[in-house]
């Protein structure tokens, strides 16, 4: 049975689930609703939902609404900043490649993830997991590189694009997790409740303006599109629930390795929804990935 600091395994395989399935959803709005439209549904659709997971959290551990501490305010707005840069960054590389290699360009985060929060929060990694972060991102890029591919910008741009979201990602999650560790006097669980509540808040009401203010065309489709919207909404604050967990509880780095089993998610889908078969060297890099993600578990 898994103890309360095990629990983020399961967590990141929710959380993983989520996504994917979230992810699929806003690739299919970014035509009708563009990069910035479709990026924008994820937190104003998934807003609501939170303000409800936090209600029922509160409810259910009979903690008071948490008083973060000062550090809390910046980890929060660099982590919620760089979310919608990654995520506008994530679709465009979709548009551009097939949406599994589009994901595993954005799971190259767990190498930058490491680094970064050794650097920012002193989270420390032992010779195993860094073995085991290394396998999986090798699996990684065996899968997202094309050999022998079309050379210049068509073939660059969806790699820098998904580097960059990969980039921007690995920095959310150590502003989260960042945010997350400032909030005294509560349970693990309203921690990471209460930080996605202010966190989904900011990104609402930073995405609302700018659309309101340079692309309000956009903005009304955004709501004609209510209904598939609030699904990807809903799925999109389901799945940041289970991350922002997870990262209560251990390092970015253990967290977003283990979320590289968000590409084999991504491949059922693209094969079954979006008939895009995978060749054989994604099947061999997806391969890596598993024997990354199972030694990094197996060390736990």
């Amino acid at each position: 049975m898994l103890s309360v600091a095990q629990l983020w395994i399961p967590f990141v395989v929710l959380a993983s689930i989520g996504q994917t399935l979230r992810n699929a959803m806003q690739r299919g709005l970014t035509a009708s609703l563009g990069t910035v439209g479709a990026t924008h549904i994820r937190f104003l659709f998934g807003f609501p939902f939170s303000l409800v997971f936090l209600g029922l959290v509160l409810v259910a551990t009979h903690d008071a609404l948490p008083r973060p501490l000062l550090a809390f305010w910046p980890w929060l707005v660099v982590g919620t900043m760089a979310q919608i840069v990654a995520t506008a960054l994530m679709l465009a590389a979709m548009n551009l490649r097939s949406f599994v290699v589009a994901t595993a360009y954005t799971k190259t985060e767990a190498i930058q993830a490491a680094v970064f929060g050794f650097i920012f929060l002193g989270d420390q990694l032992t010779l195993l997991k860094t073995i085991a972060i290394l396998i999986a991102t090798a699996g990684v890029v065996v899968t997202a590189i094309k050999p022998g591919g079309e050379k210049g910008f068509s073939d660059i741009k969806p790699t820098l694009l998904g580097l960059g979201a990969a980039a921007t990602f690995a920095l959310s999650a150590v502003g989260y997790r960042g945010a997350i560790l400032n909030v005294p006097g509560a349970t693990f669980v309203t921690a990471a409740s209460f930080t996605l509540v202010l966190g989904l808040f900011l990104q609402t009401v930073t995405l609302s303006g700018y659309l309101v203010a340079f692309d309000r065309k956009t903005m009304f489709a955004i709501f004609r599109l209510w209904k598939p919207s609030m699904l990807a909404g809903f799925m999109g604050a389901f799945a940041s629930q289970f991350w922002f967990l997870s990262f209560a509880l251990t390092a970015v780095a253990n967290v977003r390795t283990l979320a590289l089993i968000e590409v084999l998610f991504a491949q059922g889908i693209s094969h079954y929804s979006f008939k895009q078969k995978a060749t054989a060297r994604e099947v061999a890099g997806i391969a890596l990935i598993v024997v990354g993600v199972g030694l990094l578990v197996a060390v736990q």
